[in-house]
């Protein structure tokens, strides 16, 4: 029993910290950048609020309650990266407390897009003694886990950039969003969705 933890807990830590397939890595620095360490309340609500979105479509789609092509769930994960970003680029300095919740509703939203992709990956990965629902749950701790280790490392950077190379914020911000800009355009047009 604590072996299977272990592997959901361990597939979902993969899932988001996964440089070959660096989408989630992206969407975490994206929604994280523009925080400080005295944010850390913020940036712990988005990274739950991420989680349950993925966690509750991956439960609709394992129970075939949902389904939707895995080609379109290929071109909107990056989608939600390009818009992610273009709303960094477009609100950068502007106060974040006055839009919180909103911020709050798209991470869920796209939490929720995120998790659509992953049901047959999943599903291939649960074997016949192991409980289904408890095996997301274990999943979305390790999701969890993997979103804590790269908002911890981008808080870092933000630290170092910002207070010791005395980066101003909008800069910063604009700078790494444009470069997630730029990483993530090629994805959205090679997507299966359009083969």
């Amino acid at each position: 029993m604590f072996d299977s933890f272990l592997k959901f807990v361990k597939l979902g830590t993969d899932h988001i910290v996964n440089f070959n397939d660096y989408d989630h890595i992206l969407f975490v620095i994206i929604f994280s950048i523009p925080f400080m360490f005295k944010d850390w309340k913020r940036l712990l609500v988005l990274i739950t609020l991420f989680t349950l979105g993925h966690t509750l479509s991956l439960l609709l789609g394992v129970y075939d309650v949902v389904d939707l092509n895995i080609n379109v769930t290929s071109w909107l994960i990056p989608l939600t990266i390009f818009f992610a970003a273009l709303y960094n680029i477009f609100t950068v300095g502007r106060p974040i407390k006055n839009r919180i919740y909103l911020i709050y509703s798209i991470i869920l939203f796209f939490g929720f897009i995120h998790g659509l992709a992953y049901t047959n990956t999943f599903l291939g990965v649960v074997s016949s003694d192991e409980n289904v629902f408890i095996s997301i749950i274990e999943f979305a701790i390790g999701i969890e886990i993997g979103q804590l280790i790269i908002v911890v490392a981008v808080l870092i950077l933000n630290f170092i950039f910002l207070s010791i190379f005395r980066f101003s914020n909008r800069d910063w911000v604009l700078v790494i969003s444009s470069i997630i800009l730029g990483l993530i355009l090629p994805l959205i047009f090679k997507s299966p969705l359009f083969s």
